[in-house]
């Protein structure tokens, strides 16, 4: 019970679950309280009077999830890619409106669980270098204990000297550095950027010192099981580039912490988790993966590229979310160099199709006209015709499709954190070979950078940063901070609020300065640029919380 009341009570969350529950009820958002109420709370708490009025807490903002219920196991599963595709293209799974997302908190950010962190940004170049480790480097000999016999490359699982696990992934033989490299780098930024991801390297592997272990078994081709020889490993080595000293570049993955369960989806949420209880679809670091994936040309961001693990923390067995295999970026695709169409269509986009029956295929989009240099270790990356907003993944994503310009917005002020010198220190962790297919990666990634701020920006009053120093409300507008726009006044008009009720009454003030008045809470109203957004300060000098204005500005059932 205690767990319970951690979890439900402990962070100011249980208006926004039983918010929750009346919106998928259709149930009004006043009536929730008075319907959910007695079944959520006092059955289990005791009566919690007025928890639907109020709109801070005192634990407000919030920047860590309840503690997570202790589970025992979880089911393990196995995604289908090809039911996977079928059904994002041809049907509509999750739930689509345009609801806000709904584990953001008072301050519009993300709080700090299983799915996300919130680590520095702009984070230090050391951080960024190390990424999610490089403690554990893969220290020879190497014992091949499994052929990987899934997926689109080859690969191995292996033991170091130390014992420690991971899996091998080798570049295509035409593409020699251009899979390992996006796989190191992508890994890199992803973490940055919040997420939770395994451990790359990268690592030279000398056949002659690979030995198989005795335990080691291969399914073939007619799924007969069988033991592994060093001749089917020299066989798949066939395949990949060897360097001149003999050796085959590859990137090893330490395996991850915990019990692997399997992918989790866009959308929906795992039944057998009592802590997944917002609808994946709804979640912000989700949605906004959009973005981050449209920076990085991460076109292959879909469920299969997704793991969960069970993990233990402070005695306590949760599940944690990881994103990986990102050896299809940046221009990769893994086996070859990436389509000039990733990215730009969905692998079935009926659209495009009628444009081409129509005009007898003389209709010519315009990604099929792109400029690559001729970089096999990069494969097909480019920024010319690079348009965020009509970025598209290789298939629908229903995160991706539910995002908001608060959403975007959030996403893009991380993309922009990161600086050209820290972008540049991430990307010579691919050790490309060729000077000239860094420097590429670096200038395509800093010109994506730049259109994702343009882009994402303006959808939003662009201002962050709040804070209040020597009794004024300051802030920062970020299209001015980046060069977007030129330097710009703001109207701020002051109101006194009411927690108990939400409700505003007038104040005699405005301009930058805190009125000195006897209010626990003020609201900082804010125009500018043709857009508005408000900010509350608690006792005149704590900001505790931003609420942005958009087009789409549709409540989030559970967070507001």
């Amino acid at each position: 019970m205690a767990q319970i009341r951690q979890r439900v009570l402990g962070a100011g969350c249980a208006r926004r679950l039983l918010h929750r529950a009346a919106r998928v009820l259709n149930v009004p958002r006043r009536r929730s309280c008075r319907i959910f109420l007695p079944l959520a709370v006092c059955a289990l708490l005791g009566p919690a009077p007025g928890l639907d009025a109020q709109k801070f807490y005192p634990d407000d903002p919030v920047w860590r999830m309840p503690v997570p219920i202790s589970i025992e196991k979880a089911r393990s599963r196995k995604l289908s890619d090809y039911y996977d595709f079928f059904r994002n293209t041809f049907a509509r799974p999750g739930e689509r409106v345009d609801s806000r997302a709904c584990n953001v908190n008072t301050v519009d950010e993300v709080p700090d669980s299983g799915w996300f962190v919130n680590r520095p940004y702009p984070p230090a170049v050391a951080q960024a270098v190390r990424g999610p480790g490089t403690d554990r480097p893969p220290r020879p000999p190497f014992t091949v204990v499994k052929v990987k016999t899934e997926g689109v490359t080859p690969g191995f699982e292996i033991d170091d000297a130390a014992g420690a696990r991971y899996y091998v992934k080798f570049d295509p033989r035409t593409n020699p550095e251009m899979a390992t490299a996006a796989d190191v780098i992508g890994s890199k930024f992803f973490h940055a950027l919040g997420y939770h991801v395994p451990q790359n390297y990268i690592v030279y592997i000398d056949p002659e010192r690979l030995a198989v272990s005795p335990k080691a078994t291969l399914t073939d081709q007619y799924g007969k099981k069988r033991s592994l020889s060093s001749r089917d490993v020299d066989e798949i080595l066939l395949d990949v580039p060897k360097q001149n000293d003999g050796r085959h570049r590859a990137v090893a993955s330490l395996a991850l912490e915990g019990t692997v369960i399997g992918p989790f989806r866009f959308h929906g949420m795992r039944r057998d988790d009592p802590n997944d209880w917002i609808p994946h679809e709804h979640r912000r670091e989700l949605r906004g993966l959009f973005v981050f994936a449209a920076w990085l040309e991460h076109e292959d961001s879909r469920a299969i590229n997704t793991l969960d693990t069970i993990v233990e923390e402070d005695g306590r067995r949760y599940i944690r979310h990881h994103l990986m295999d990102f050896g299809s970026i940046l221009g990769s695709a893994s086996v070859k160099a990436n389509s000039p169409r990733s990215g730009n269509e969905y692998l079935f986009a009926f659209r495009p199709a009628l444009a081409q029956l129509f005009s007898l295929g003389l209709w010519v989009p315009l990604w099929a006209r792109a400029d690559y240099p001729d970089l096999p270790s990069v494969g097909r990356f480019e920024y010319r015709i690079f348009e965020p907003e009509k970025w598209k993944p290789e298939y629908p994503n229903p995160a991706f499709l539910n995002r908001l310009p608060d959403d975007t917005f959030w996403a893009a002020k991380r993309v922009m954190a990161f600086s050209d010198e820290l972008i540049r220190a991430i990307v010579r962790t691919g050790e490309y070979s060729d000077p000239r297919a860094e420097d590429w990666v670096v200038r395509c990634l800093i010109e994506r950078r730049n259109r994702v701020g343009r882009a994402y920006f303006k959808a939003v009053l662009p201002l962050d940063g709040f804070r209040v120093d020597d009794g004024r409300l300051l802030f920062d507008d970020l299209e001015v901070k980046y060069g977007f726009a030129e330097s710009r006044s703001y109207d701020i008009r002051w109101r006194r609020m009411d927690n108990a009720s939400g409700k505003m009454s007038e104040l005699q003030a405005a301009g930058p300065a805190v009125p000195r008045v006897a209010a626990e809470y003020l609201a900082a109203i804010i125009e500018g640029a043709g857009r508005s957004l408000t900010v509350y300060l608690r006792k005149g000098r704590e900001v505790v919380g931003i609420e942005r204005y958009h087009a789409k500005a549709d409540s989030c059932a559970i967070y507001r």
